[in-house]
């Protein structure tokens, strides 16, 4: 069974950071692009930044560009979602998502490519 688990949530003070991880189990990560997704109370569930199978192409949201950054372990079957100079609009529960893709699309955060979702990881940002 397919299965994706985030980890790596918490509660943390503006300006702290975090790092998120995104483990899969069932199948191997090196085939799929990966996606982090974002849901804040009362708003719809957003794209905050994708990973190529490779990890060599990577998109941010304009709102956490120089913030995120994405990255991906193959080999560990994870993919991470560091997350520095945190602030309070970023408090929601953050979803990593699957997807195999013929190509890396120039507007790969998408809720609506990924096929595989995981359960999500609270963060919390605040005084």
């Amino acid at each position: 069974q397919l299965q994706l688990v985030e980890s790596g949530g918490g509660l943390v003070q503006p300006g702290g950071s975090l790092r998120l991880s995104c483990a899969a189990s069932g199948f191997t990560l090196d085939s799929y692009v990966i996606g982090w997704f974002r849901q804040a109370p009362g708003k719809e569930r957003e794209g905050v930044s994708c990973i190529s199978s490779s990890g060599g192409r990577t998109r941010y949201a304009d709102s956490v560009k120089g913030r995120f950054t994405i990255s991906r372990d193959n080999a560990k079957n994870t993919v991470y979602l560091q997350i520095d100079s945190l602030k309070p609009e970023d408090t929601a529960v953050y979803y990593c998502a699957a997807t195999e893709v013929p190509t890396f699309l120039q507007e790969m955060c998408l809720l609506r490519l990924y096929k595989y979702w995981g359960q999500g990881t609270q963060v919390t940002v605040s005084s």
